[in-house]
């Protein structure tokens, strides 16, 4: 588990990092999001030990990492956004190399082999670095994370520079990584949060805006739980129907889409998923749905209404 509680950085007068706190759970994959320079990255390097805090702790299962760094910094597996990489070592060398550096205690052969073959780098383990491409230097910079089998880890714009099949490929391989590590992965691109994570901790100027499952980014700020819906029938019919599903609170209007096919957005109780609810009377009244989110707007929405400047948390910002 890893717990943050009050963390502030600041250099001068400016507070990178202002009162930062949040528990990452075993097993546990949180997306860390926000724009460019919101104190994501200043967040991760305190979390590994790279730097230190202004104030505020950082623990690593029990391990606080400025009074216990060496037990903190063994449990944790870092892939900054650039990886120190010695380009002219083979890929299998860097990795005895690194191997030896950690102190790792597990079998060398047979751990290294087994960090290739989960980074998908057994074929290309003995060419030389520099000529591999931004995708496969990533995976090696992802692989001497690994070594040692951390619990934790950390995981800083691991995408960036990549082009769409290998950020496909890399997102596969970090939610196989969830299953038997607890990840922290930061990045600024929506896409990369939803696909992965579950959780989604949004920064913005320092501070914490949002806390919240992914599903529920719109919910959190609006501070209404909604389904959004786009059902073809009279609108008199469905506004009804959808009303008689347990938990709706009220049922609005949103859009015309086409011909006797209207977009509804559904305020309901917090914490009820009507989404079977609503498919069922649908389905009994011959009311087709055509489309059907959480949420009454986009994550994309959601997320420059917290980060922009006038974005709202507990009522002020």
């Amino acid at each position: 588990m890893v717990e943050v509680k009050n963390l502030v950085k600041q250099y001068g007068d400016i507070k990178a990092v202002n009162n930062v706190s949040f528990t990452v759970n075993d097993g546990e994959i949180l997306g860390f999001l926000g724009p460019n320079g919101a104190g994501k990255s200043t967040t991760m390097n305190i979390i590994t030990g790279y730097i230190s805090s202004t104030r505020g702790t950082v623990t690593i299962n029990d391990a606080e990492i400025l009074k216990n760094p060496k037990e903190a910094k063994s449990q944790i597996g870092y892939l900054p956004e650039l990886p120190p990489l010695y380009m002219d070592m083979t890929v299998r060398k860097y990795l005895e190399f690194m191997f030896s550096i950690k102190k790792v205690k597990l079998p060398k052969k047979a751990h290294i082999d087994e960090v290739l073959s989960v980074t998908k780098l057994s074929d290309h383990q003995n060419r030389i670095i520099r000529n591999l491409s931004k995708g496969y230097r990533q995976r090696v910079g992802l692989a001497q994370a690994l070594l040692g089998n951390p619990p934790v880890l950390i995981l800083d714009e691991p995408t960036v520079g990549l082009d769409p099949s290998q950020i496909r490929e890399f997102r596969t391989l970090i939610k196989g990584l969830g299953k038997k590590h607890t990840v922290i992965f930061s990045s600024h691109i929506l896409s990369e949060i939803s696909a992965i994570c579950d959780r989604v901790i949004v920064i913005c100027n320092g501070e914490i805006v949002a806390d919240t499952k992914v599903s529920e980014l719109s919910s959190a700020i609006t501070g209404k739980s909604t389904l959004t819906v786009e059902v073809e029938g009279s609108t008199s019919a469905v506004t009804s129907a959808i009303n008689t599903v347990s938990g709706v609170t009220k049922v609005s209007v949103e859009r015309q889409t086409e011909e006797n096919c209207n977009v509804y957005t559904v305020e309901h109780e917090s914490g009820i998923d009507i989404r079977k609810g609503v498919f069922n009377v649908m389905a009994k009244n011959n009311m087709p749905i055509l489309t059907m989110n959480e949420g009454g707007m986009s994550l994309e929405e959601a997320y420059l209404r917290l980060t922009s400047k006038n974005a709202i948390k507990g009522g002020k910002r």
